[in-house]
Formats: C-alpha cells, sequence, structure tokens
C-alpha cells in the first residue's frame, strides 16, 4: 500500500453502451483536469471500477445484460468500492427512476438531454467533496507523530487483505516491531527526543518496503506492524531482516541501550494461508510472540514463525 498525501488528477469512469454518447462526454470532459475512463456495458464498468477506483462514475442505467442499477447496487455491496460516488445519466427522467436511482445509493441523478455546462459544474461538486472527503478519511487514519497510518486504519486494512488471501489461497506475513529499551531513552534524552526517534525509525520503516501493497502502522507508543501481502515466510524473514538493518544504521544513540549504544528494534513476524478457521488475532497474537522470543533473545534481532498455526 502507497502511504503518501500527494494528489491526484481525479478519474472518472463512464459507464455506457452506446458510443456515440460515450463520444460527447469524453468531447467534452476532456476540457476539465480529469483522467477519464470508459466502458461500454455493465460488466466491463464493474471490472473497471474495481481495478482502478476513480473518484467518479458517470453511469448509464438501460444497457443490455447487467443495468446501471444492478452495477450500482454490486459497487455499494463491495467494501473496495462502496464510497465511490455515482451519478446515473439517464433518458428515464420520471419522480420513480430518480427516486429508484438514488436508493440505490448514487450522489446524483441527471436526465437526458443534459446541458453540459450544468453536467460540469456538478461534476466539479462532486469532485471537489470527494477529495475533502478522501483527505479528511486519511488524516483519521493517520498518526499525527509519525505520519504512518495508524491502527485504526491498519486494522481495516487488514480485514480487506486478509478477506482478499481467503479468496485467492494466498500467504499473508504480518511483522511485529518494538523499540529496544525505549523507556530507558526517554528517561535519559526526555519524551521529545524519544518522540524525535519514533519519527526517524518510521521513515527507515516506510524506506524499507518495496512492495506497494505492504503497509507499515504504527500500532501503539513504540510499536510498530507491518503488513506484507502476497508474502511467505521467507520474504518476511529478507524484509524483516531489511528494516532491522535500516533502523540500525541510522546509528542513533541510546546511552541506555545494551546494544552498542545505539537505538535498535526487535521484530517478531508470522505467515499464514488465511482460511475461516484462522483469525487475524491469531496471527496478531502468533507476531507478538515471536516479539517476544525476540526480545528474551537479547534484542536487535528478528524471530519468525515459520508456519501460522490454525486457531
Amino acid at each position: 500500500m502507497t502511504q503518501t498525501n500527494e494528489l491526484k488528477q481525479p478519474t472518472v469512469l463512464v459507464v455506457d453502451d452506446t458510443p456515440a454518447n460515450i463520444d460527447v462526454l469524453v468531447a467534452h470532459l476532456t476540457q476539465e483536469n480529469l483522467e477519464l475512463i470508459v466502458a461500454l456495458s455493465g460488466e466491463e464498468g464493474l471490472s473497471l471500477a474495481q481495478q482502478h477506483k476513480p473518484d467518479l462514475i458517470l453511469l448509464d442505467i438501460m444497457m443490455p445484460g447487467m443495468d446501471g442499477y444492478e452495477v450500482c447496487r454490486r459497487l455499494k455491496q463491495d467494501a473496495a468500492t462502496t464510497d465511490i460516488p455515482i451519478v446515473f445519466l439517464s433518458a428515464r427522467d420520471s419522480e420513480l427512476d430518480m427516486e429508484k436511482g438514488l436508493s440505490y445509493g448514487a450522489i446524483d441523478y441527471i436526465s437526458k438531454p443534459f446541458s453540459i455546462p450544468v453536467l460540469k459544474a456538478r461534476l466539479r461538486n462532486h469532485l471537489a467533496l470527494k477529495q475533502k472527503g478522501d483527505r479528511l478519511a486519511e488524516l483519521a487514519g493517520t498518526d499525527e507523530l509519525t505520519s504512518l497510518v495508524n491502527r485504526r486504519h491498519f486494522n481495516q486494512v487488514f480485514r480487506q487483505e486478509w478477506m482478499r488471501a481467503i479468496r485467492n489461497q494466498s500467504e499473508l506475513s504480518l511483522l511485529m516491531i518494538d523499540v529496544d529499551y525505549f523507556k530507558a531513552y526517554n528517561d535519559s534524552l526526555g519524551h521529545a527526543e524519544g518522540d524525535n526517534c519514533l519519527k526517524k525509525i518510521a521513515q527507515a520503516l516506510l524506506q524499507g518496503l518495496r512492495d506497494p501493497a505492504d503497509i507499515v502502522a504504527r500500532f501503539g507508543g513504540e510499536e510498530f506492524v507491518v503488513l506484507l501481502p502476497d508474502t511467505d515466510s521467507a520474504g518476511a524473514a529478507r524484509v524483516a531482516e531489511r528494516l532491522r538493518t535500516l533502523v540500525q544504521n541510522l546509528k542513533l544513540p541510546h546511552p541506555g541501550s545494551a546494544n552498542g549504544g545505539l537505538v535498535s528494534i526487535s521484530l517478531g513476524g508470522a505467515t499464514c494461508i488465511p482460511n475461516h478457521h484462522l483469525t487475524e488475532l491469531g496471527l496478531l497474537q502468533q507476531a507478538d510472540t515471536q516479539l517476544y522470543k525476540a526480545k528474551e533473545g537479547g534484542r536487535n534481532r528478528v524471530c519468525l514463525e515459520m508456519a501460522a498455526k490454525s486457531q
């Protein structure tokens, strides 16, 4: 998972089975600061929405096969796409049609034929609201001190990746990380320096992730957690050792450390192929058990559970 605060160009998905309608929309909307994606069927629109996660969807209703109502219903039932604003564009202009479209979760309903300037203005408003909502959600899921994702957001991502791993029968690895002798660090250097230390460690951990799907979060206090989708135990061991080395190479002085007078971290990890008999909590507990072993073994080291057991 890429962790960034950069704003991206809004993406709009247009779903309509009539090429002429799409041509008109594309001709006018390309003048806006938008990235446009087009689909000629409900099935294709659903697939592209799940693949690209657009910022807004313009959706026709009357299409052969899967109509717009069904596309909207499925998008709203999927946790990955439920927050995407949907605007129906339809020749159906009765109050009953509009009420039905809005009841399915659409944010707006625009009847054909429509005014292009009015359509553009409404799209700008919807995209602005989406951008503000995304920013608020990002802030709510960000740890204020380290700028990493916080535990609340991590739990949401963990659940999504767990369910995906169940569907795909893919491996999922998790690392628990603790800063060694951190209480002694705060006691000797003060809490302000302790905060600076956590910030530097957080950036080192973020730097050590290579796959955009990987995520590091502040779990609480001086603890961090790393989620590694589609990663076996050998891959998790490589990531863990890389993270340990990166923190050690910061060479942050630690008067209370028994590890060469420098700040270090201990890491515990576990790997499993999730199923309905396993739980996220079970994987966390196994990683935490390994973290305890790393600390008992002298700290500044990695201990891994090679295969998580059923819970």
